[in-house]
């Protein structure tokens, strides 16, 4: 093996050849990313860095210098145009470039409102990228009029930040709830009073006709036909994997690019991990949009590339900040058939059960509701309902069940 080639260079791309380089690899090793910069964390855009909180360099995974101190050839604003997995070379715009192993981290994409109904007027924005931050900031001035559509996690970051300095904030959910896709009635009512709290109207089973404005947005028609002035309009309605690359080389795709349970693709010579995978999950298949899995999963390709014949075990959980709440997420809830609610004075968590197995945690400012639920769900334990939701039960003493 003389050349691994990582196409990416997000949080799985740095993961995977950090690892290479800790797990002994000592040839060539390259990654190549489309922005401008080195990579960096995403989720404190739109929180911290959008705040003003955080800098550009804080931002950063690693210092600029990890990069040639570790022997690692960092490609910034380099764009991959096609994979040739029969002659194993890429092409880009700096020109071919040959690979022994290659690794796609090539992450996902944020779904855009369409053209048709206002999507590219100026003043649209999503929050994905340091490019997609940097250009909605300067709008963010108090009592400047901001439309968020959907309420997701995303779309609800954002409502909290705008909020926080003073926008007047509306935000509308097709769905009939906020978080309806993700989570639970009473997680969904837990977040919908913080925001009405902060000043935030939500407008639930309330979608998005159309956005008015000749060049520039100024408001919008939404689908019960009331009109609304905004200044600016953030777009939080979901992401896609980006496998355009991979499909193109003739990759299996299913809802991401396919790997088996080490990370291979179906090409031989081709790998690869994070946002953009699906991969064996249990009894099926998963893909799972989260900064853990993006460093774990794309660890455990590393890993494999030299040999280890490893599977990638994913222990998912996710976490948000809003306002002075964080809320922390362990195990899946698909599946789920009722919930076991747990309450303290500034806190709550909410545990989500499969007849009596227990699937999920959403803990809110409960760091300790999250961290028992994690390892118990980890072990495959599933604790008494009623003794979860008496505020009397020690949670530690769950484990020991």
């Amino acid at each position: 093996m003389q050349h691994v080639v990582v196409i990416g260079a997000g949080q799985a791309g740095a993961s995977c050849v950090a690892k290479l380089r800790n797990s002994g690899f000592d040839g060539k090793l390259t990654l190549i990313g489309a922005e401008p910069c080195p990579p960096y964390q995403r989720p404190p855009l739109s929180k911290g860095y959008l705040l003003g909180e955080m800098t550009l360099e804080r931002l950063f995974l690693r210092p600029e210098s990890f990069y040639s101190d570790q022997n690692i050839t960092l490609k910034t604003n380099c764009h991959v145009t096609a994979i040739d997995p029969s002659a194993q070379t890429i092409a880009t715009t700096e020109g071919e470039i040959a690979y022994d192993e290659l690794v796609l981290t090539t992450g996902s994409t944020p779904r855009r409102l369409p053209a048709s109904i206002g999507g590219t007027l100026d003043g649209v924005f999503t929050v994905r990228d340091l490019a997609d931050v940097d250009a909605m900031a300067p709008r963010f001035v108090k009592g400047a009029k901001v439309l968020i559509v959907g309420g997701g996690y995303i779309g609800l970051e954002a409502a909290a930040v705008a909020a926080k300095l003073g926008l007047e904030v509306t935000l509308v959910e097709m769905a009939d709830r906020i978080l309806q896709r993700v989570a639970a009635p009473e997680t969904s009512d837990y977040f919908r009073a913080l925001h009405t709290r902060h000043g935030v109207t939500l407008r639930e089973s309330t979608g998005l006709d159309r956005l008015i404005g000749k060049d520039h947005v100024t408001g919008a028609r939404l689908s019960d036909g009331s009109e609304i002035a905004a200044d600016f309009v953030i777009t939080g309605v979901g992401i896609e994997p980006d496998t355009a690359l991979a499909s193109a080389a003739g990759l299996e795709v299913d809802n991401g690019i396919k790997v088996d349970a080490q990370g291979r693709s179906s090409t031989p010579y081709i790998w690869a991990a994070g946002d953009c995978t699906s991969f064996p999950y249990r009894d099926g298949r998963i893909r799972l949009e989260s900064v853990p899995n993006a460093i774990d999963q794309a660890e455990c390709v590393a890993e494999n590339i030299l040999g280890a014949g490893k599977d990638y075990i994913a222990k998912p959980w996710f976490w948000s900040d809003q306002y002075d709440v964080k809320l922390q997420i362990a195990g899946l809830n698909s599946g789920y058939d009722h919930v076991v609610s747990r309450r303290g004075p500034d806190s709550a968590s909410f545990w989500y059960y499969s007849g009596d197995r227990l699937l999920a945690v959403d803990a809110m400012n409960d760091p300790r509701g999250y961290m028992v639920g994690k390892r118990l769900i980890e072990a495959g334990k599933s604790p008494d309902p009623k003794m979860v939701s008496d505020t009397e039960t020690d949670l530690k003493s769950l484990l020991k069940a």
